[in-house]
């Protein structure tokens, strides 16, 4: 079973082919870094508009790439949400009308699912059961997994995504877009301790999340004084330490609350290196194994999508309800697949 996964949920145009007996043998994507860095965030008319532009390039060279060797794919699978919807759609319609053209099952996948599904393309794969912290531009999840396909949801935010105010907090200290690897460079050079940060929601029980505070706590903090290169180093290191120590502090109460000895960290914001060294430390001491996807494969990608869309079209997960058709859905929770 050889499957190309095309993901183009926001700003990135992304695809990949699977195989079953091979793994991934290719996977290629074009930022849109470029489009979108004058208004410091995804513009999602713009976003819609250059992947139409780029995404069957981007498929014609995968194909013809050398570990393909132009072979038809047996299945084709999409992101079918959540994202924003103008992607979504450009995405679905090309995954749907090649597997047409080519007949072959086309197959929505959810992309979360394909975060939390990408570690496993790594030589050591985690098995399950697991806890999983996904962790993005759009979305902040803890999830019990039981198993892959069984899902529960254990904490979401409640506002901004941890992502989404990494994005927001660079663009108002004008360390420019995407904002994680920004403020990850500029807090390098940032002083310990001249700012202090809220961890948000972390002094109360539960796993939910918050970050539209601390990100106003920022905006206060920042206006109360001249933003000098310092500062802003040092403001972008109080930031990013209060967003990490508070991602691991959930983590651990979801761990000791569910006995989980794997760790699963996916998203964009699981490439921060502060974060992957505090949880390897903090889940180290309780005997939890911490498992990541390759930097290139936490970020959105279409090898996640691929191998979520190869699960399915062999038969190792049921296929999504509407199997053949190109329905999209930019609010789709984890649970409802």
């Amino acid at each position: 079973m050889r499957v190309l996964g095309i993901e183009t949920s926001c700003d990135d145009t992304a695809a990949a082919i699977y195989d079953g007996d091979a793994g991934l043998l290719e996977h290629r994507l074009a930022t849109q870094i470029q489009v979108h860095q004058p208004f410091g965030g995804v513009v999602p008319e713009l976003a819609a508009r250059d992947h139409i532009k780029t995404l069957l390039p981007l498929i014609d060279h995968l194909l013809e790439a050398p570990a393909n060797g132009g072979i038809k794919p047996d299945a084709v699978a999409y992101t079918a949400g959540p994202g924003l919807a103008g992607a979504l759609l450009v995405g679905a319609s090309v995954g749907a009308g090649l597997a047409e053209a080519w007949g072959v099952p086309a197959l929505g996948v959810h992309h979360m699912e394909g975060h939390l599904l990408a570690p496993m393309l790594e030589p050591d794969p985690p098995a399950t059961p697991l806890l999983a912290l996904l962790v993005s531009g759009g979305h902040t999840l803890l999830v019990d997994v039981e198993a892959v396909g069984a899902y529960r949801i254990l904490g979401q935010s409640l506002d901004d995504a941890a992502g989404e105010a990494f994005d927001k907090t660079a663009k108002l200290l004008g360390l420019g877009f995407p904002g994680g690897p920004a403020i990850a460079r500029a807090a390098l050079n940032g002083r310990p301790g001249r700012f202090s940060l809220p961890r948000p929601m972390t002094n109360r029980a539960g796993l939910e999340f918050s970050f539209s505070g601390l990100k106003t706590q920022v905006r206060h903090t920042a206006g109360q004084h001249r933003l000098e290169p310092q500062t802003v180093a040092d403001i972008a290191l109080a930031f990013e330490v209060a967003v990490v120590e508070t991602l691991v502090i959930k983590c651990l109460r979801a761990l000791r609350q569910t006995g989980r000895k794997r760790l699963v960290i996916s998203g964009g914001v699981g490439a921060n290196a502060r974060l992957r060294e505090q949880l390897r430390c903090a889940a180290g001491d309780l005997g939890v194994e911490v498992f990541y996807p390759r930097p290139e494969l936490c970020t959105d990608n279409g090898a996640m999508i691929a191998y979520a869309g190869y699960l399915r079209a062999s038969g190792i997960l049921p296929p999504p309800p509407w199997d053949g058709t190109f329905e999209v859905r930019p609010r789709w929770s984890l649970e409802e697949i």
